[in-house]
């Protein structure tokens, strides 16, 4: 290994909101930080997601920094914004806490090892460069490595073929076009409701059905804001720290059983007409991830509110059959505004893959099982992510070891408070897996871990800790933690990404904690505060 170009105390991968929320905040306890970005410019997950439609599900004042000299200035137009407006947002940020000074464009980190000699990290990028780190953090976030299904053909394409968060970023004409969009998650769908009006034909291709529920999407003008600012804005950061998913609503104090039917129907109707989100799970009863029935009954009125929508039978019982495909509330709910009406489109179809799968991708479109070949001038991949931990495991991070990182967590993702993982010394993670990430509000997850990230650096150098890892039967306990908080709740979906079932291969086993923020966040802190319970700190001789 060629030697460091460059010696850092803290070296960040990623210039989303963690790694912008690290660097702010090291940078202004006086070390030398820097942040590795891959793409040209910072938003990490919203420089990529570009695609047509895209937009974020939870709301705003929730889902940005809730440091004043940011949003004291900064208004947004809508209750979701689209990922335009989030660029901008990101720009506004740069502006105001001067961070692109330290950050490294169109760098990819690709190896990384421990140098035990001087307790510090080399970390090797794409373009040959080498860093030498006292700490690394890996501010890659959950939804960094995108998964592309094998299938058969699909490098013989002739047309445009694109993953949804590998978009062209000057865009891409669909007017007219011959569409087909394979998968049906959170992107798929913003993909169908923008393309479907516009294309000239549009075929969609599911396998597992989405339990969408009604974005409510709503403007938000000068005046609001302001208002806003100075009555809420404040207050809600501090109850989104309060909350299990991290946003400003908790769950309805009361179980589901404990309310009359006709309460239930009214408590439902009210939310999904006035409300709507992803309320109608983190807002519902308290129960609606324990009792199965609460959730099935939960299901089905979601289930008569598409009957409404879908005019074909057929579809109706493929988007939204009898039989749940999975409780609700097992994957992270999906926001639309006109999915289902799009399916009433004579140009729009829909193919279920469950009854007919596709062979492969010839080069002029998509065969299935059916021997039908359909043609198509753009095929989107709108196929997920290798969640949790892909985008830490695509780099070649060795151990203390000898074993690198992909190796350990191919056989169990083992992490410590969501955060670390033993034999890897002083290397952090954030918004990754054992952690509460997808199932919590991605802002108010990143400033807890980057506030018990950032207290812990500051103890070590402060007093001459030069290493800290976790204990590997602290790491087992923390383990045991993430399988209790799971234990008794309705996660079991076939292809659920809380459980790692939507990559082939990947061991099944429950990759987040949903206990929620506020026990998380006591349960990090109580570590600190018994001297860093389950961790070996050293200090170099």
């Amino acid at each position: 290994m060629a030697p460091p170009q460059l010696t850092l105390d803290v070296l960040c991968v990623g210039a989303g909101f963690a790694g912008i929320f690290e660097l702010y905040h090291l940078r202004s306890l006086g070390y030398s930080v820097k942040v590795f970005e891959a793409a040209e410019d910072i938003g990490g997950v919203w420089w990529h997601n570009c695609y047509p439609g895209a937009r974020v599900d939870s709301i705003v004042p929730v889902y940005e920094f809730s440091d004043e000299k940011v949003w004291a200035e900064w208004s947004w137009s809508e209750k979701y914004p689209d990922w335009k407006e989030l660029r901008r947002y990101f720009q506004h940020v740069d502006e105001k806490l001067d961070i692109r000074k330290d950050i490294v464009f169109n760098r990819r980190v690709t190896s990384a090892k421990w140098y035990a000699d001087e307790d510090k990290w080399l970390v090797t990028s794409q373009d040959g460069s080498v860093v030498s780190a006292r700490f690394f953090i890996l501010c890659v976030g959950n939804n960094s490595k995108i998964y592309i299904p094998d299938i058969p053909g699909l490098d013989r394409f002739r047309g445009s073929c694109h993953h949804t968060a590998r978009w062209p970023q000057a865009g891409l004409d669909l007017q007219n076009k011959r569409v087909a969009v394979i998968g049906t998650g959170a992107s798929g769908v913003q993909v169908v409701q923008d393309v479907g009006p516009r294309a000239a034909q549009l075929t969609v291709y599911q396998r597992t059905p989405n339990i969408a529920f009604p974005m409510r999407q709503k403007s938000i003008d000068e005046e609001t804001s302001k208002k806003m600012k100075v009555e809420v804005y404040n207050m809600v950061y501090r109850r989104r720290r309060q909350t299990l998913g991290g946003h400003a609503y908790d769950l309805y104090p009361k179980n589901s059983c404990d309310a009359t039917a006709e309460e239930r129907l009214l408590f439902y109707e009210d939310m999904w007409n006035t409300i709507g989100g992803i309320q109608l799970v983190a807002a519902s009863y308290k129960d609606i991830r324990l009792n199965q029935k609460a959730n099935d009954e939960l299901y089905h009125f979601w289930r008569s509110k598409v009957l409404e929508r879908v005019r074909s039978p057929r579809l109706q019982e493929t988007l939204a059959p009898q039989v749940p495909p999975h409780p609700v509330g097992a994957k992270r709910p999906s926001l639309e505004v006109s999915y289902f009406e799009t399916f009433n489109l004579p140009n729009v179809d829909l193919v279920d893959l469950t009854q007919n799968p596709i062979v492969g991708v010839t080069s002029n479109g998509i065969l299935t099982n059916d021997g039908r070949e359909r043609e198509f001038d753009v095929i989107v991949l709108a196929t997920g992510f290798d969640a949790m931990s892909g985008g830490i495991t695509q780099i070649d991070i060795e151990g203390t070891d000898g074993i690198s990182i992909f190796d350990k967590w191919t056989k169990s993702v083992r992490t410590y408070l969501g955060m670390m993982t033993a034999n890897f010394p002083n290397m952090f993670f954030i918004y990754g897996p054992g952690a509460p990430t997808a199932l919590s509000n991605g802002p108010t997850c990143i400033e807890v871990q980057g506030e018990w990230i950032n207290t812990c650096i500051k103890n070590m150098m402060d007093k001459g800790f030069t290493r800290i890892e976790p204990l590997p039967e602290a790491e087992e306990e923390w383990q045991k933690s993430i399988f209790e908080s799971m234990s008794g709740g309705l996660y079991d979906a076939p292809t659920s990404v809380f459980l790692g079932r939507n990559i082939p291969g990947k061991v099944s086993e429950p990759q987040i904690y949903v206990g929620g923020i506020p026990k998380y966040t006591e349960m990090c802190w109580k570590k600190i505060h018994n001297g860093y319970e389950g961790f070996s700190r050293t200090a170099l001789k």
